[in-house]
């Protein structure tokens, strides 16, 4: 039982010291070859793994699984326990607290703006760089945030993922989808207006 106890300590204390893979381009370190590997294709540009049912594709099969799980089968199993709101995944989950902890620890030296999460803080530096990193593979438009492209994308696949829920309505994005929620309501009187 002793030696066991051991074995484990070691193991755990091994992963925590052995991060020996590292990143060239962005000094990320990893525990696995493998994974160092994976990580590589972000900076490749490589994205081996396509969507069947629309136009993306993806660095790592894992994101393609989310991805069919979150935006083809509305799948969220992540719940919040303040507001209720669910995620397709725990991590989006965990960045939504911050909402109403108010906490914001990531700031911009340009602006003084200050960001929940460093993702949110990397994507606004671009309006200070002028940077568009994403291209449509369609047309020649880019974009300085994924999700402008991924939306812009809609426009060539015509896809419309967000479903009315109270009519046979669909929308290219979810934001129209919450306007388009108020048709249903507010008292016809408003409406005809």
């Amino acid at each position: 039982m002793i030696a066991n106890f051991k074995c484990i300590f070691r193991k755990r204390e091994n992963l925590k010291e052995k991060k020996c893979h590292r990143c060239e381009q962005c000094a990320k370190s990893f525990s696995r070859s493998s994974s160092l590997k994976n990580h590589l294709k972000l900076h490749a540009g490589e994205k081996p793994y396509s969507c069947s049912q629309c136009a993306l594709s993806f660095s790592q099969k894992i994101n393609l699984i989310t991805h069919l799980k979150v935006v083809h089968t509305g799948e969220k199993p992540y719940r919040c326990s303040t507001c209720s709101k669910s995620f397709g995944q725990k991590s989006n989950l965990k960045a939504h607290m911050k909402v109403h902890t108010g906490e914001k620890p990531h700031r911009c030296l340009h602006c003084d703006k200050s960001f929940a999460m460093s993702c949110t803080l990397q994507a606004h530096l671009r309006v200070h760089t002028g940077e568009k990193p994403f291209h449509c593979s369609q047309c020649p438009k880019s974009f300085s945030i994924s999700s402008q492209m991924k939306s812009h994308l809609r426009i060539h696949t015509g896809e419309r993922p967000y479903y009315c829920s109270l009519c046979d309505r669909s929308f290219a994005e979810s934001g129209t989808l919450r306007k388009h929620m108020k048709v249903h309501t507010k008292p016809k009187a408003e409406l005809i207006v």
